[in-house]
């Protein structure tokens, strides 16, 4: 039976030769991810009786979200986790020195294509990526995983998106995957898998598949993958030294749904405050002032966002009225960036680099925005007091378009700061 890339890899995992749409299956988890929320994983772990994790080989923890800590609480319940990492002999232990969870996933080897990966946060759908199956588990769940290495699962459906043509100038994947989200709606991929697909793929690079993967779950995606190749296997070849089997969709696998996208009918997009999917070009929104632009995340933090930003700065100074907070995704990204020269040019530039780390996208930590405050951001999320208070306003937009609108003050088309 033709399968398509999520019905493979349950397959595998599963031990089952056939899986279809709606069947449950118990499968085996090739690596567990979790973050600032392992405190609650390990009491849950604990509570149920557990003493023992089935494989210190496949967990990760590591610190991001709120780092360094910004509160009594925070502090403590780091503790408990450096404690615990101890005492369980959790040898995949990064702390708050690499920087966000899901690009320190890639950087250090442990996504790895056609695998099984579950992260205790909901942008997991990241690691599809490279052709894995990347899914977002709570902590009782990741409890369990810990205890056991396996977790029932539920066959998705599989929509694709065919992607073809070349990205405009001054357009990304940003651009491209708030297009599809907009058109979908924050509920129309829900408890689905996502295949991107098509020729045009190439063109998105590694980091903007990583993009589009992350903001799938923005529309419900369950997972979302790029089936993987040369430039998947470049990316992983420095990273990965163990012997991996890649997943591609079978030529006359079933979709539910099939959309076509064609990159060169692309403008820059932007996702208007209080959901992802109120999405609209950047030009219908160009006027709006703003007080805050965030450059960054696991979403956009980068190299090449930096260097996109960069460039549309380079010779200008962000806007007097206007704060600009740049975060690298990890600290290897914020090494590479001073080593080429863009934090200097970013700095130069009026902007203020923080650490790796959440930061203002968890908007429990830093650059949170007053009442009444907009912000422009190449985060994740937008919804209603996400940065902050519930009066102030979020717009999701490309790192070209977060640059530009700091550059003016106010929301504009980066094709009119660049050309």
């Amino acid at each position: 039976m033709p399968k398509t890339m999520v019905e493979k890899i349950l397959s595998r995992s599963s031990g089952t030769e056939e899986v279809a749409v709606g069947d449950i299956v118990e499968s085996k988890v090739d690596m567990a991810m979790s973050h600032d929320n392992t405190w609650l994983v390990a009491e849950t772990f604990e509570k149920i009786g557990a003493e023992k994790i089935w494989d210190l080989d496949k967990v990760v923890v590591l610190l991001d979200h709120r780092i360094p800590s910004n509160t009594l609480e925070v502090a403590s319940s780091h503790s408990y986790i450096r404690n615990m990492v101890k005492k369980y002999g959790i040898k995949n232990y990064y702390g708050e020195r690499k920087g966000i969870c899901h690009q320190v996933m890639f950087e250090m080897g442990h996504v790895v294509p056609g695998s099984l990966i579950v992260g205790a946060d909901s942008h997991s759908t990241s690691y599809g990526a490279v052709g894995a199956m990347g899914i977002g588990i709570g902590a009782s769940e990741m409890a369990a995983v810990w205890t056991t290495g396996k977790l029932w699962l539920k066959v998705p459906c599989s929509i694709r998106i065919d992607v073809a043509g070349e990205f405009p100038q001054h357009v990304h994947p940003k651009d491209l995957i708030l297009k599809v989200i907009g058109d979908m709606t924050a509920d129309g991929a829900t408890y689905k898998s996502v295949e991107y697909c098509g020729d045009a793929t190439a063109k998105l690079g590694m980091s903007g598949r990583i993009t589009i993967c992350n903001m799938s779950m923005e529309m419900g995606a369950k997972c979302a993958m790029v089936p993987p190749d040369e430039g998947t296997r470049q990316y992983l070849k420095d990273k990965i030294r163990v012997p991996y089997d890649e997943v591609h969709p079978d030529p006359d696998a079933v979709y539910e749904q099939t959309i076509n996208v064609d990159l060169s009918d692309l403008v820059p997009m932007i996702a208007k405050p209080h959901t992802v999917d109120n999405v609209d070009p950047v030009e219908k929104m160009a006027g709006k002032a703003i007080d805050q632009a965030v450059l960054g995340s696991c979403t956009n933090g980068r190299l090449e966002d930096l260097e996109n930003a960069a460039k549309v700065l380079e010779g200008h100074t962000v806007h007097p009225d206007v704060r600009m907070l740049v975060i690298p995704a990890s600290t290897e990204v914020y090494m590479q960036a001073l080593d080429a020269g863009i934090v200097k040019k970013l700095i130069s530039a009026g902007c203020l680099i923080l650490n790796s780390g959440c930061g203002p996208c968890l908007g429990a930590h830093q650059g949170i925005l007053a009442s009444s405050e907009v912000a422009i951001t190449t985060t994740n999320r937008n919804f209603r007091g996400r940065m902050g208070s519930p009066e102030s306003e979020i717009y999701l937009a490309s790192p070209e378009t977060v640059a530009a609108s700091a550059i003016k003050g106010m929301i504009t088309d980066p094709r009119e700061v660049v050309e």
